[in-house]
Formats: structure tokens, C-alpha cells, sequence
């Protein structure tokens, strides 16, 4: 996936200004897919050059002209062109998979508070899962069938930091008995 293909996602659903695609971003792909500010109005840039979004400005007293984007027809194409193309799935890339590998080298004690924390910071975003959950329950029918296939990626986040926690916690145990045992 790219950048690219996110943007066009979300000015599929609403038009926007850099800024508001900036929170979109945030608000719903940020959970499984980030971009800093500059590459967002980067891609824009390049998106609004190759023809698949279009720019309106709109003027404003005492800044200058916002510009709000809309996506092209072509855009439209490319971004229901991608939805159709089977994808390779992408490999992980996790450097506190690999200090658990060498982790016999490690000092048992530190290895144990990162893991705390680890454990710590993904139970506190499955809270945060758990609550937008709920509030997609307790919406509408109407509003639950317009928001059903991103439910889907909140279902596939929530899971995963189930399972996030529940390696850490093994995880956590194996140091915690490895730590009394070299205090004994």
C-alpha cells in the first residue's frame, strides 16, 4: 500500500484541506498506517499534478487561500483499481522481536521493564479499541452498514493487541523467574 492509495480512501468518503485529511489520517488510518504532515501534503502535491485529485481554493480574510481536494474520476479508478489487486503481505519489521531473540544477552531486569511497558501501552490501545467499539455498537443500523468494513479493521486491531498482551504477559513471566532466580 502507499501513501497514495490512503489519501485516496479518504477523500473517496469526504473532500478536504491538507489539514483535514491530516486528521483524518490520524483519527481513523493512523491506527495501522502512518505519515508525518510533510509527506501527506507531498502526496498531494504529486496526486493533484497526476490528475487523480482536484483542487479548489477557497479564499479566506487575513490567510491564504485554503485549498480543498476532491477526488478526480481517475482517482477513483486507481484508488477502486488497487482495492482489486491482491496485495503481498508484508513482513514484520520488529526490533523488540529481535532483543528478545538475543535477549540471553540482555540484562534481565531492563528486558523486564520494556516488556512492562510494552504490555502496559498495548492494553491502554485496547481501551482505546474497546471504547470506539462501543460507540460503533451503540450507532445507528444505518450508521453501523456505512461503517462496517472500517469495523472490520477495528475488529482485526482489537485482536491483535489481545494478542500483543497475551505474549507479553508469557513473556513477562519467563523474566520474572529468570530475574528471582539470579536474586536467589
Amino acid at each position: 500500500m502507499s501513501l497514495k492509495h490512503a489519501i485516496l480512501t479518504l477523500l473517496e468518503t469526504e473532500d478536504g484541506t491538507g489539514y483535514d485529511l491530516l486528521k483524518r489520517f490520524e483519527d481513523h488510518l493512523g491506527y495501522f498506517w502512518n505519515a508525518s504532515h510533510q509527506q501527506i501534503y507531498a502526496q498531494l502535491k504529486t496526486m493533484h499534478k497526476g490528475a487523480l485529485i482536484d483542487c479548489q481554493l477557497e479564499a479566506q480574510d487575513d490567510k491564504p487561500d485554503k485549498k480543498i481536494y476532491t477526488l478526480t474520476d481517475s482517482g477513483r479508478q486507481a484508488l477502486s483499481e488497487w482495492v482489486q489487486q491482491p496485495l503481498k503481505l508484508g513482513k514484520v519489521k520488529d526490533a523488540l522481536l529481535v532483543k528478545i531473540y538475543a535477549g540471553h544477552l540482555a540484562n534481565k531486569e531492563q528486558l523486564l521493564e520494556e516488556m512492562l511497558h510494552y504490555r502496559d501501552s498495548h492494553k491502554r490501545m485496547l481501551q482505546t479499541f474497546l471504547a470506539i467499539e462501543d460507540e460503533y455498537r451503540n450507532s445507528s443500523k444505518k450508521k453501523q452498514q456505512e461503517l462496517a468494513m472500517p469495523f472490520l479493521t477495528l475488529r482485526r486491531g482489537i485482536i491483535g493487541e489481545k494478542a500483543c498482551i497475551e505474549w507479553a504477559e508469557e513473556v513477562i513471566n519467563y523474566l520474572q523467574k529468570q530475574t528471582a532466580g539470579a536474586n536467589k
